[in-house]
This record gives structure tokens, C-alpha cells and sequence, in this order.
């Protein structure tokens, strides 16, 4: 008895600290878990809503989070969730989530902070009348991130998988699509290298993330745009990134646009770096000109972006019956043009006003039966389902 009692003593010696460690340890993994349920049930930091609507029931604070609709601009308004995925260099995307919005931890090594690898797209979820919610060409994003992220040496998630992180980011967010007429849910997703790194060269791990915001018109108040012909600064050179959503191609533009609205301008149309004497896009827009019945464009040649609306217009206004070319453009054909607009996600159709190069001004037809005002009205309505969409191009999502 005496020798199976000291066997026991012996036993309890050796199992009972590792016993007593597994409980701890299942007991830590229990107490995460439930922070992390409280957590995502919790509001994201700066949430716009009131406690009666995060309580409540009722079918319009569900429907609708707490914001002036009609006062909104085309700034940040934190939403509820965004999306994350993460991939390591030489690896393929797997499964994401949804996150609450926040900051996000990035090392000071991060590829993006220090040499700038990283793209973003820009694509809005419209509500309809009958309360459906609809994307606009989102695999045209997609497609474009792709190739963007092909000239970046970054992989980039499949078009499936960016569809898919699109869907999520706007259903979790679909209170904070604003009512028809009042905006729309504009989405950012970025990709970006997220790994540490010292030397030049790509990272060793990748983000993709989407956020969100309830956005207003990105010229609210402003009948057409008065533009400045910039013919020192370059927005791209051929060789380089123009052709893509680089998050580099943006804010080597800022002193250009910020002397120009210094001097009363709204935004900057830039030339081709080559010859000086061609236009090419304004600050993040591309760029029409009309003359008689011929629409013209700045050709895609790898210092332009491809634009998602550009594309569409030349379609819709092909359908009206316009001749469209997609050409090089002499800065005097601008001049000599009846009609300019300008078109892209944030800003759809927006008319041209009046456009200064060196020290001659010229103005343009805006407002009631412009070709801008007719084109603005197609799009939108397609994009929010008061036009019937003919060429498939609207994604409904539930």
C-alpha cells in the first residue's frame, strides 16, 4: 500500500503541472473567443448611429444607419465592417473575413510605406427604388487590379475572390447605401504589400482589403468644371505606372492641383510627357472632347487609365448614334472642341466648363441638352435601375 501511495505522489507530481497547464490554456483560448464575440458585436470606433438604432427593431434604423443624406459629401464616413485576405509571396488568396472597421497594423518595413507597392480600385453599390442593391461592372475592377497588380509583382485575388469580398463588404455595410438620389456606397479595395522588407524588392506578404463610405457628389456645387492645362508637371511618362491604379500615380500630382486651385481652378489636365503637346487625363479622370457629331478620347497607350465609365460612355454614346475615336489629341483640338467632359467613378459624367492653356481660356456648352447632361443621365440610371440595362451590365446583390 505504502509502495502504490508513492506511486501515486509520483504520478500526481509529473501529470498535475500539465494538466493544470491545459486548463489554463483551454480556459485563455475560451475567454479569446468570447472577447472577440463581444468584439464584432460591439460598433466600430466612430460608428454614425445612436443606441435606438443599434437596439432597436424598428424597420427604418435597420434599414437606414444615422446620417444627413442630404448633406453628404464626398469624404470618409466610417462604416461598420471591411474585408481582409492576406497572401504570401509566391502563394494564391485563400478565404478572408470581415473585420470591424479600424486602423489596421502594418510594420514601419512594410512594402507599401517604403517603396510604394500597392494598387487600389474604386466601385459603388447603388440602392434602387425597390430597395435592391446594385455594383456597376465590378468585374471590370477586378480584371483591372489584376493587371495591376501583374506590373507591381504582387499576386492579386482571383476575380472571383474579389467579387465575392465586394458582396460581403456591401452587405454588411447595406445601411450605409444611401437612399436613391442621395449618393451611393462608394467601395476602395487596395492591395497592397503588407510584408516586411528592407531592400528593393517585392514583400513577402500581401493584403487585400476593402473599405467603405456613403458618398455625395465628388464636384457638389459645381455646374462644370474650370480647368488648367498644366504644361511643366507630368502625370505619367511612358514606361511607367499611368496605366494602372498605382497608388503611386496620386499624389505626385498634389502641387500641380493644389497651384492650380490657388489661382481659382478646379482640377489639372495634364499632357503627355513625351512632346508636351498632347492631353492625356485630368487629375483622376479620364478626359472627352465633342466636335460636331466625333467624340474623341485620349487613346490607351499605357500613360492613360483605362477607365471603367470611360468605357461605358463610349458605348452609350456610340448607341446614340456618335462617332467615337479613341485617339491622340492635340491640346489645339481641345480648344477647337464644341463640347468637353470628363468621366469616371467618382465623379460619372461630369461637364467641362471652361479650360485655360498658357494664357488663352476657352469655353464650352454645359447644362440643359449638353451631350455631358444626356450621358450623366444614362449612366445613373442604368446604375441604379431606373433604366433597363440592356447590356448586363449592373450585378444585383442579396
Amino acid at each position: 500500500m505504502r509502495y502504490i501511495r508513492k506511486a501515486f505522489i509520483t504520478c500526481l507530481h509529473y501529470l498535475l503541472p500539465s494538466f493544470l497547464s491545459a486548463v489554463s490554456s483551454s480556459f485563455r483560448r475560451c475567454s479569446a473567443l468570447i472577447s472577440r464575440l463581444k468584439f464584432a458585436a460591439m460598433p466600430s470606433p466612430g460608428l454614425q448611429t445612436n443606441s435606438d438604432s443599434i437596439q432597436s427593431h424598428d424597420a427604418d434604423h435597420e434599414k437606414y444607419a444615422d446620417v444627413n443624406w442630404d448633406e453628404l459629401e464626398f469624404g470618409l464616413v466610417p462604416t461598420d465592417y471591411m474585408y481582409t485576405m492576406k497572401c504570401s509571396k509566391g502563394d494564391e488568396f485563400s478565404q478572408g473575413h470581415l473585420t470591424p472597421y479600424g486602423n489596421i497594423e502594418l510594420s514601419p518595413s512594410a512594402g507599401v510605406l517604403n517603396y510604394g507597392q500597392g494598387l487600389f480600385e474604386g466601385l459603388k453599390a447603388n440602392r434602387t427604388e425597390d430597395g435592391r442593391f446594385l455594383l456597376f461592372r465590378p468585374e471590370e475592377n477586378a480584371l483591372r487590379m489584376k493587371m495591376g497588380a501583374e506590373r507591381m509583382c504582387m499576386p492579386s485575388p482571383s476575380p472571383w475572390q474579389f467579387l465575392d469580398a465586394v458582396k460581403q463588404t456591401v452587405l454588411a455595410n447595406k445601411r450605409w447605401v444611401p437612399p436613391t438620389g442621395k449618393g451611393t456606397l462608394y467601395l476602395r479595395p487596395l492591395l497592397i504589400g503588407s510584408g516586411s522588407v528592407l531592400g528593393v524588392g517585392p514583400a513577402p506578404e500581401y493584403t487585400f482589403l476593402i473599405f467603405a463610405s456613403p458618398v455625395g457628389s465628388y464636384h457638389k456645387g459645381l455646374a462644370a468644371l474650370n480647368l488648367y492645362v498644366e504644361d511643366k508637371l507630368h502625370r505619367a511618362t511612358p514606361g511607367g505606372t499611368g496605366g494602372v491604379k498605382s497608388i503611386t500615380n496620386y499624389s505626385p500630382v498634389y502641387l500641380a492641383q493644389n497651384q492650380a486651385r490657388a489661382k481659382g481652378f478646379s482640377d489639372v489636365l495634364f499632357l503627355d510627357s513625351l512632346t508636351g503637346k498632347n492631353i492625356e487625363e485630368i487629375t483622376a479622370c479620364n478626359i472627352f472632347i465633342l466636335k460636331g457629331n466625333v467624340i474623341s478620347t485620349p487613346t490607351i497607350h499605357g500613360t492613360v487609365l483605362p477607365g471603367i465609365t470611360r468605357k461605358s460612355i463610349i458605348d452609350i454614346a456610340r448607341d446614340f448614334g456618335y462617332q467615337v475615336e479613341e485617339r491622340v489629341i492635340p491640346v489645339e483640338d481641345l480648344l477647337e472642341a464644341d463640347e468637353a467632359f470628363c468621366t469616371g467613378t467618382a465623379v460619372v459624367v461630369t461637364p467641362i466648363g471652361a479650360v485655360t492653356y498658357q494664357d488663352k481660356r476657352v469655353e464650352y456648352k454645359t447644362g440643359k441638352g449638353a451631350l455631358s447632361q444626356k450621358l450623366y443621365e444614362t449612366i445613373t440610371g442604368i446604375q441604379t435601375g431606373r433604366l433597363e440595362d440592356k447590356k448586363g451590365w449592373t450585378m444585383e446583390i442579396n
